[in-house]
This record gives structure tokens, sequence and C-alpha cells, in this order.
């Protein structure tokens, strides 16, 4: 109730705003509202999951969603006011069996029906400052848009581009709507499932029912660019739980071919003796350790043409012995969701997921009938201390028939796991197969 409250005294506020200035500006409002953007999406999402066992049944969900965005003509010399609304339904289609619904699309409910964004905007060359509920899209805190509704936060957002090549970004949120949750919480995917009536799923859920709210987190960033070179460096604070530095950084070389090399490296430390697993004394991957203590770094590389695109990564977590998970990564926002910048995932597992130890991953994608088919496979592989050892093998196909359907897209992708211990019911058995039938129309 009281994040409906907010967001609604928000809208009205902005509205308020919106009607006091408007009649004092040369356009009519009419031409103002004429100036403003409408634009969103219908999906059509089919999930399905074997995991290759007896012992638990094979598991689904269908959900059809959209979502519809609004952004304001600017007014008083550079403001805008933003909001999106969210739906999804399950048409009746859920199981009475909860074990046999894949709840990462959208939970166990048969509809979610959420104000995901609210927000008002402050634009200019040099800067802008948005506040209120809304997407960001930051390495370590983003929006996560891999179902059929995208994570959003709530929260203040800055950026500050001094010039072109160069911006400065900070950020505070205290508040986040998951992918399956209807409203904003005061958690994170560490939290357990119905922490203060969220209906929170697809993360680890390690902490217990006692753990105090979480306060969010704080990040500051810094983006650069020049010539075939990028660099990024950020220092993220996620309160109660880690503090953390990430850099990165890729080279594209110039050629004079159709085919552009490239190259890239990035790196991760984080710390924090006194947080909220300690506080709870949780456990990450059975360790006793109870201090953020991690270390990982990764290279990519790889080469780009104008039908498609192929690399190799690699990324290694460090194992610190004594540490909260033996070194694990701790990423409140991103674990269980394979939404981490780290190069080297699979379409439902990275390395953050599966704990100290490294992995490696190739990948290629090409277009075909005239760009309008885009085929994609990957095969990763992990090697852990403490989840062993898996592979993960993807397929994806995906249909952009343009024209007259300009915005539609259709696509099938399934992923094979093998191997590994406790990453999925029948690890180390046999294979655990995930498909997922996706039907998307933007306009």
């Amino acid at each position: 109730m009281r994040t409906k409250i907010l967001s609604l005294s928000l809208i009205a506020a902005m509205g308020g705003l919106l009607l006091t200035s408007v009649p004092g500006q040369a356009e009519t409002l009419s031409q103002f509202f004429g100036k403003s953007k409408i634009d969103g999406q219908i999906r059509a999402y089919y999930f399905s999951r074997d995991y290759g066992t007896s012992a638990v049944p094979h598991a689904n969900a269908f959900s059809l969603a959209g979502r519809l965005n609004i952004l304001t003509a600017p007014f008083l010399g550079g403001f805008h006011v933003g909001t999106s609304f969210y739906t999804a339904n399950s048409l009746g289609t859920q199981s009475s069996d909860p074990s046999r619904i894949d709840k990462t699309l959208m939970g166990t409910g048969s509809s979610i029906n959420t104000l995901g964004q609210a927000f008002i905007e402050y634009n200019q060359q040099l800067f802008t400052i948005r506040a209120g509920d809304q997407l960001i899209n930051t390495p370590w805190l983003n929006r996560v848009g891999g179902r059929v509704i995208p994570v959003t936060y709530r929260g203040v957002y800055a950026r500050f581009t001094p010039f072109d090549n160069l911006n400065l970004i900070g950020l505070r949120v205290d508040g986040w709507k998951s992918r399956t949750s209807n409203g904003f919480y005061r958690d994170n995917l560490y939290y357990p499932t119905s922490y203060n009536g969220d209906a929170l799923y697809g993360g680890p859920n390690n902490l217990p029912a006692n753990a105090s709210p979480s306060n969010g987190a704080v990040a500051f960033g810094a983006k650069y660019s020049i010539d075939q070179a990028k660099l990024h460096a950020w220092y993220y604070n996620f309160n109660d739980f880690a503090n953390m530095f990430y850099g990165s950084g890729q080279y594209s070389f110039p050629t004079q071919n159709v085919f552009k090399p490239f190259a890239a490296a990035q790196f991760v430390r984080e710390w924090k003796a006194n947080n909220a697993f300690s506080q709870t004394g949780t456990q990450l991957f059975g360790q006793t350790g109870e201090a953020v203590d991690s270390t990982a770094y990764g290279i990519k590389t790889g080469v780009s043409f104008s039908k498609g695109s192929i690399y190799w990564a690699y990324d290694t977590t460090r194992l610190h012995q004594g540490a909260l998970g033996g070194g694990a990564i701790v990423s409140p926002y991103t674990v269980g969701y394979t939404a981490d910048p780290l190069y080297v995932d699979a379409m439902i597992q990275g390395l953050v997921g599966v704990g100290p130890g490294h992995g490696w991953r190739l990948r290629a994608a090409y277009w075909v009938c005239q760009h309008k088919v885009k085929l994609t496979s990957g095969y990763s592989r992990f090697n852990t201390y403490f989840s062993g050892k898996s592979n993960w093998t993807h397929f994806s196909v995906t249909y952009f028939p343009g024209g007259r359907y300009q915005g539609l897209s259709l696509r099938d992708q399934v992923e094979v796991a093998n191997g590994g211990l406790n990453l999925f019911p029948g690890s180390g058995e046999k294979s655990f197969v995930y498909n997922r039938v996706m039907v998307a129309y933007k306009f």
C-alpha cells in the first residue's frame, strides 16, 4: 500500500506541475501532447524446464504481457514526466501444483499489474537528473529484461557530461521491483520469497525471514570513450552487503576490411566485514566465512563482421579461504538473474551463481535471409571449487519479418546443461533442458 501511495502521489505532483506550467508555454496543449512520446510492447512467452530426473516434475509457464510507456514533451526548459505500466497474465494456464510452474517467468500468481516507472526528469546538454521509479542500466544494477516484466528501481539518478567522450554518473536507490513483483520493496535477490509480502522468485534466496530490510545501494561511475577504446570504472556500495569496484575496457582494432577484431578486459574487487550474511549467520556455498572478500578478472576477444560476430571469453573468481562463500562475488540485484557484466555466462547461469572458480565461453551469432533471421549458439564451461564442473550449450533462432510487421519478433531458444553440484535438480545425473519460446511486438 505504501508503494502505491508513493507512486500515485508522485504522479499527482508531476501532473499538477505539468498543468500549471504548460499554459504559460507558446505551444498549445494539443501541440504539447502531440510531441509527447507513447510506445509499448506486447509479449507472449512460454517457458519449459525438463530437469532430467523423475524426482522433480517438469515445470512450465505461459504469460501474455504488455507495457505502455509515456514520456511527455519538455516543459519549463527541460523537465519531462515519464510513466510505464506493466501487466502480465497467465490466462488461467498456471498449474495448480506450484512445483510444476516455472516461477521465474511471473511467479505463481495469475497476474501482475504494476506501475513500474513514475518519474520526473530534468535534462540539459551537460546533465540529466531523474527521480522516482525508473529503469536503471549500470553494470551491476540493471534492468534485467529477459522476462515479461523488467526490473525497476526507486531512487535518484544523475548524469553529468563535461565533454562529449566522458559521462559521470551517480545514483541512489532505496527500493526495487523484481520481475515477479507487483510493487517496490526494501529487499533484493538474497531475501526469501514472500519477504514482507514480496513475491520474489529467481534469486538464491539465502537470507532468513528475520533479516533486516535492505538500505538499497549507492553507485558512482565514469564512462570514457576515445577513438576505438571504451573505458568504464564503477564504485558500488550495496548497503549492508558489499562494497565493490568494477573496471572494464574494450578496444576495437581499426581495419579496412569487413572483419573488425576487438579485445576486452574486466576486473572486480569486493570487500565488507559487517554485512547481512554475518549478521544472520548465513553461509554461501556451504563455507563458514563471514567477511566479503572477492577478486575476479576476465578477458574477451573476438571479431565482428557485417553478418555476425564470434568471441571467446574467460573469467575467474579467486578462492579466498575464510571469506564469505570462499571469495564469492556478492551481487544483490543480479545474482540468479545472469544479468551481471561478467563475460562468461549462460542463458540461466553465470560465474557469480556458481561461486569461486573459473569458466570460459564461446559464442557466435550470424544473420541469414537478408538480416531477417538471427542464429546464435554458445557453449560455456565452469570449473568451480564448490559447485563442481558444468557445461551449458545454448541455441537460439530469432525471426524479424520486418516490412508491414515491423516491430515483430519471434524467438525460440534452448539450453542444455550437464554436471555441476546442486546447480539444478538432477545435477550430475542427466541433462537439464530449458526451452523458451518468445513472441514480441513493439509499437
